[in-house]
């Protein structure tokens, strides 16, 4: 498929098929699933990253084995609103992943998605090696969930 809007990817959705949250980090990628349902995100193990084609085909095979039909890919935006190196690396590793899989992606501002993560995962007493171990994919959990909470306030006409 290609880069699309949010809702374009839910509507492109397969039956049966949920949605994946990536948090792209340089030496990690964060990953959780969504329910069937489209209401709730799950954190997943991280992928250790080592070279792109490596990384493209363990993060396809978890993909595969988890039954996602599309994947809402975090956007490093700055707080100003810009687009710096960190996004451009985000949307390089897309165009290449696009070539490898028919998976429709979207991206989400991802702007203080870490933050969010590391503050669930104190709340919840978690020790600064398990912290260390799980942000990643709290981080793309907290991304997933925002694009479904979107999704969700859509269907039902509130305004978000």
């Amino acid at each position: 498929m290609s880069v699309m809007t949010l809702e374009e990817l839910t509507q492109d959705l397969p039956q049966g098929m949920v949605l994946a949250g990536l948090d792209l980090g340089t030496k990690t990628i964060g990953i959780a699933v969504s329910d069937l349902g489209l209401s709730l995100a799950t954190p997943r193990d991280v992928l250790r990253r080592t070279r792109f084609t490596k990384d493209a085909e363990k993060l396809l095979a978890i993909l595969q084995t988890e039954r996602v039909g599309g994947c809402v890919i975090g956007l490093p935006v700055n707080m100003d609103g810009s687009q710096g190196p960190r996004a451009q690396a985000t949307r390089a590793f897309v165009r290449n992943l696009e070539n490898k899989t028919d998976l429709g992606f979207a991206f989400w501002d991802e702007r203080l998605s870490t933050v969010a993560a590391e503050r669930a995962l104190l709340e919840m007493d978690v020790s600064r090696k398990k912290r260390a171990d799980r942000i990643d994919s709290a981080a793309a959990a907290f991304i997933l969930q925002g694009a479904l909470d979107r999704l969700s306030s859509l269907s039902t006409g509130s305004s978000t």
